[in-house]
């Protein structure tokens, strides 16, 4: 399947790398059917908060591996936005989810937990590159709408659902979540924003286009 893109769209397709960073024998740190979307270019988040997200992913992702090994069965990723943790991936059962939404949870600096890992087998390579096509679609799709700042949307997609993360405000989580839901091939579309008010957003903003770090901010909880 051929996707159209012009010149323009080039600098977003070269930020989305995917990685599937496995070992033999040990669990995978990122799960084979996810992909993350590219870290924007006009971030919403601090310079602390980002390295902070980094930390969290990288932390998790020992954890999990030091307490699952090379258990085939599980199979997960940990994608963190302002300190709030997203998990998706395959476990076997409930028990097992929970335990690894608890393994994040006490990971530092980790605020919120939302852990959306299916209860089924590791998905295969026709699923990765399925999602790594609907990432990239979702991506575009954000960057021709004027309304909103596409870069400061962070896109994740497992098994045909996309969650969508970032400091948003309510506008521009809904119109971003109504837009990814028309995107050919998406099935479900889960919001893992933080609200932040129009007021809170033009800070930010300014802040952004004036190259001086953006201000400290706490949306609403993630919802869905």
């Amino acid at each position: 399947m051929k996707l159209p893109v012009s010149r323009s769209h080039w600098p977003v397709l070269l930020m989305l790398p995917v990685f599937v960073m496995t070992l033999p024998g040990c669990f995978p740190v990122v799960a084979t059917g996810m992909v993350a979307g590219a870290m924007s270019i006009s971030d919403r988040r601090t310079t602390g908060a980002q390295a902070e997200d980094q930390a969290i992913e990288l932390k998790a992702a020992s954890r999990l591996r030091d307490r699952f090994g090379s258990d085939k069965a599980i199979s997960t990723s940990v994608v963190s936005f302002n300190r709030t943790a997203l998990i998706t991936g395959f476990a076997p059962d409930a028990a097992t989810k929970l335990e690894i939404g608890e393994i994040v949870a006490k990971v530092e600096n980790v605020r919120q937990v939302v852990n959306e890992i299916q209860l089924s087998r590791p998905a295969g390579t026709v699923s990765y590159t399925q999602n790594v096509y609907l990432t990239t679609r979702v991506k575009l799709t954000l960057l021709d709408r004027r309304s909103i700042n596409a870069n400061a949307i962070k896109v994740v997609t497992e098994s045909s659902t996309v969650y969508l993360m970032g400091l948003a405000t309510e506008k521009e989580a809904n119109e971003a979540a109504s837009l990814t839901s028309r995107v050919p091939g998406v099935r479900r579309v889960v919001r893992a924003f933080e609200i932040i008010s129009e007021d809170q957003r033009r800070a930010i903003d300014r802040a952004v286009e004036a190259g001086s770090p953006p201000p400290e901010t706490r949306g609403q909880n993630p919802r869905p």
